[in-house]
């Protein structure tokens, strides 16, 4: 639920939301210990660079078991499920803002919206059926059943309303004089070079699009349970275990500064990593998964980054490009290139059009390594 939605204001009293609190690094966010029960119930979300979900180890020693960043929130289940205990202490690893709202505070909300309460409802009754761990219906299974006991009955949960991928368009037009295509045609054909270096352009911005566009970009297409925060800000060996930490990736998505930040992280940890070789290049790897240079994945002013990771390929339930084919005036897949005429100028006239968009087939198809520090 969009925190926006619930009405949220500048003025604070004892039951609303308490908007922009600072928090210092080192500072209990939410601690198990009794006497600070008051944050035991309370839902906690907000701009953060980095926060820890601290826990007791076995030896009784505090280990890790998470790190949440911007974006990330904590809380709903405690009080889905009205536990008393918190499973983790989150302590804050860098300055943030969090977001705090009461319980009281958030009763007083829930009654003041009936649509809000029907959501809820509807979210505490879904909560109650069995689930697994991607929060679809479980598949009820019987291992060695008993003599003549029914087996039960199950279904397979899938979306009513599946996503739709229209195909996004990048188009431009050139013109061209003919006077230089007819009198500077030898030993280059002007068209066809001013053709392909528009081409190489029109590519290009359709790279960027697929990797930032706001609607099915990569960046943007990543469910949050597969964004994964670095430890300590440069990739580290660690992270990089951390993620590609599932099913058959195929490739790696970095920023040539992101995989030189990579490089230096395995000097200091004395491992070398491989190279490989794709297509005649040879591309430097971890665990025998390329990594591929992107220049489209954006630095922030705070020289941090993203690295991406795929599974790809349809027959992987993966990462796929989808494209038009078979249109008119095609100059390769997807890509068309129109004759328009000459003006009465002498220019003539192309209209170059690729057509493509990306679709994530299952959500652990894709990942991405946030707040990746490149200025250390």
């Amino acid at each position: 639920m969009p925190l926006k939605a619930l009405g949220l204001g500048k003025r604070r009293s004892r039951n609303q939301v308490a908007v922009g609190d600072e928090r210092q690094p080192g500072l209990l966010l939410q601690i198990i210990a009794a006497e600070l029960d008051c944050f035991r119930r309370q839902i906690e979300a907000g701009r953060t660079r980095r926060r820890y979900e601290m826990a007791p180890g076995f030896f009784g020693d505090e280990i890790v078991t998470g790190a949440l960043i911007e974006g990330h929130f904590f809380s709903y289940r405690v009080e889905r499920d009205g536990v008393d205990r918190w499973p983790y202490t989150a302590r804050a690893a860098t300055d943030c803002i969090v977001l705090t709202l009461s319980r009281a505070g958030f009763e007083e909300i829930v009654n003041r919206s009936p649509s809000l309460h029907q959501h809820l409802a509807r979210f505490r009754a879904q909560s109650a059926q069995p689930r697994n761990k991607w929060g679809e219906a479980a598949v009820a299974i019987a291992a060695a059943p008993g003599h003549e006991e029914d087996l039960p009955g199950t279904f397979v949960d899938y979306e009513t309303t599946p996503k739709e991928y229209p195909l996004s368009v990048t188009q431009t037009a050139l013109r061209i004089n003919t006077r230089v295509s007819d009198l500077y045609n030898n030993p280059f054909d002007q068209e066809r070079e001013q053709i392909r270096l528009t081409i190489e352009a029109v590519k290009e911005r359709q790279e960027y699009e697929l990797v930032n566009n706001p609607e099915f970009g990569l960046l943007r297409a990543v469910h949050p349970r597969r964004r994964i925060p670095t430890r300590s800000g440069p990739p580290t060996p660690g992270d990089l275990d951390e993620l590609i930490r599932r099913r058959h990736p195929k490739m790696l998505l970095a920023h040539p500064r992101a995989i030189a930040a990579f490089g230096r992280e395995c000097t200091k940890w004395h491992v070398v990593p491989q190279r490989v070789d794709v297509e005649g290049v040879g591309l430097t790897s971890w665990r025998g998964v390329p990594i591929f240079p992107c220049n489209k994945i954006p630095i922030s002013p705070r020289q941090t980054t993203s690295i991406i990771v795929l599974r790809t390929a349809s027959s992987d339930r993966g990462v796929v490009g989808l494209r038009q084919t078979n249109i008119p005036d095609e100059y390769e897949p997807g890509l068309s290139v129109r004759f328009m005429g000459i003006d009465e100028k002498a220019i003539a006239s192309y209209l170059i059009t690729s057509y493509y968009s990306v679709a994530v087939l299952v959500p652990d198809a894709l990942g991405v390594l946030e707040d990746v520090e490149v200025g250390r």
